[in-house]
């Protein structure tokens, strides 16, 4: 596909789809955007400008058509502290800032890291946004008239059983108007969008953070935009990641990564806090029809068209209808499989995939959660690799000399496993160990290779190393002691 074919697709190869979708996407951005600006300790408008800006420059930038980004829960957490002790100002330029080491990361390909997330973790990460998305609107459900459940519960009804009848319409964005409607013609008494927080009533203005230009002002922001760009590449990493699942589609990560700190340094100067990729309304986009660049751009629009154009319809908006669409996305989003494969898949895995979502979902913190998973795989994978060693070996030439053939990897698991391959205590002349088999990763690994030769030759034995590749032997020269003067010393620390 040439580059101008690949435009076509992705801006006008699903024009309808991907307006409805994004229509359907920005009423759900509304209250979450006031919702994340309340968390984070700042005015409304500053996480719905932000969900605005970033959304319409991911749809140029981003390197997964499709996908939405905005102002997100996971971000507004980790802005609290800051907000509070130093101002919005601040916020701000430590937004400029995240934007900056984002586009670093891309520029420097660190979109690749992504492939040490196994998919247990990734399996993980969803399950916990399932929970996390299902939780988040409890405190609608909760100390509420028995009509709010009743609309909720027509709400879910309208989602699941209309798309049986026609598809014309997405069934979210049907259910949307319809509880509106109902709701404004019963005079109910129930919560609405208006409830949330005052909208802005005019569009955004480019302005520069007020703060000083001084080193003082860089160390208060840069612990806290680092995180921000940690966790928002992570988000929107594992996020472009099930939308790649679920239109069976690829997307490239390093750009991603640059169009998300283009997107935070334009969300900085219009007044917005820094966002990123959001599963539940990725999800959203796509179970109703959206796959271009076109519903992010049309999202972003249509967002910033009703809260300050028809702020008072918008208003009217009941949250029961939000939150029955936000309960059909995480009841989507949750891998509902990974539950019923527990007892087949190994065991290992599922460990890895519960402990990410335990983690996850008891801290609010999907950095934690994921980097639990990944540690978790990694001493898992660790343990297996450090299993596979073998070693054999053959009494030759009379009872004299020993033969060893080492098969495996030997690294940091399995040095220990390498050490009690060998006698030490047999009486022989000489001993040939052959690696060809075999590669050497690490220090722990050349130090047990130091320790068996020096071993040897303290019995008297005669030691002969045979078929070591050359990735090892450059390893071995440039750390190994058993060939330098006063080995035995250099070993034991003496």
């Amino acid at each position: 596909m040439t580059k101008l074919s690949s435009l076509r697709q992705d801006w006008l190869g699903n024009i309808r789809g991907d307006v409805l979708a994004g229509i359907v996407v920005a009423l759900a951005l509304i209250p979450e955007a006031i919702a994340f600006s309340i968390i984070a300790g700042v005015d409304p408008k500053v996480g719905l400008y932000a969900s605005f800006c970033i959304a319409v420059v991911i749809a140029f930038t981003g390197g997964r058509p499709g996908m939405i980004s905005a102002a997100t829960g996971a971000m507004a957490l980790l802005m609290v502290g800051l907000v509070k002790d130093h101002g919005l100002q601040y916020l701000l330029a430590a937004t400029l800032l995240t934007g900056v080491l984002q586009i670093l990361a891309g520029v420097f390909k660190l979109g690749v890291l992504m492939r040490f997330v196994s998919r247990s973790v990734v399996t993980g990460f969803v399950n916990a946004l399932a929970i996390l998305i299902f939780l988040a609107q409890l405190p609608e459900l909760t100390h509420v008239p028995w009509t709010v459940y009743a609309m909720v519960a027509a709400g879910l009804a309208i989602i699941y059983l209309l798309p049986r009848v026609t598809r014309v319409v997405p069934s979210p964005l049907v259910a949307i108007v319809v509880l509106t409607i109902a709701a404004a013609l019963m005079k109910l008494d129930i919560r609405t969008v208006g409830d949330m927080g005052q909208l802005p009533d005019s569009l955004p203005v480019f302005l520069l953070p007020q703060v000083p230009l001084s080193l003082e002002t860089l160390w208060i922001i840069l612990p806290v935009s680092a995180t921000l760009a940690v966790v928002g590449l992570l988000e929107s990493m594992l996020t472009a990641q099930i939308v790649d699942d679920l239109t069976d589609t690829p997307s490239n990560k390093n750009r991603e990564a640059v169009g998300q700190g283009v997107a935070n340094i334009t969300s900085g100067f219009i007044g917005g806090m820094a966002g990123c990729a959001m599963i539940g309304q990725s999800v959203i986009n796509v179970k109703s029809g959206g796959r271009g660049r076109l519903s992010s751009l049309a999202a972003g629009v249509f967002l910033l068209l009703m809260v300050v154009f028809a702020g008072p319809w918008v208003k009217q908006i009941p949250m029961a209808a939000l939150v029955a669409v936000m309960i059909m996305v995480a009841i989507g989003t949750f891998s509902w499989n990974s539950f019923r494969n527990l007892r087949s898949y190994p065991k290992s895995s599922s460990l890895v995939m519960i402990a990410t979502v335990i983690v996850t979902v008891f801290t609010h913190d999907l950095a934690k959660g994921v980097l639990t998973g990944v540690l978790l795989s990694a001493l898992f994978f660790a343990r297996k690799v450090g299993r596979v060693l073998h070693i054999g070996s053959v009494s030759t030439n009379d009872g004299r000399e020993r033969h060893y053939t080492v098969t495996g990897q030997v690294f940091f698991a399995s040095s220990e496993s390498f050490l009690a391959g060998f006698d030490f205590k047999e009486v022989i002349e000489r001993v040939r160990i052959d690696v060809s088999h075999a590669h050497f990763w690490d220090l722990s690994a050349v130090g047990a290779l130091d320790r068996a030769v020096l071993k040897f030759r303290r019995e008297g034995t005669e030691v002969e190393l045979i078929g070591m590749d050359e990735a090892s032997a450059t390893l071995v020269d440039r750390l190994g002691v058993h060939d330098k003067p006063d080995a035995v010393e250099r070993l034991m620390g003496h």
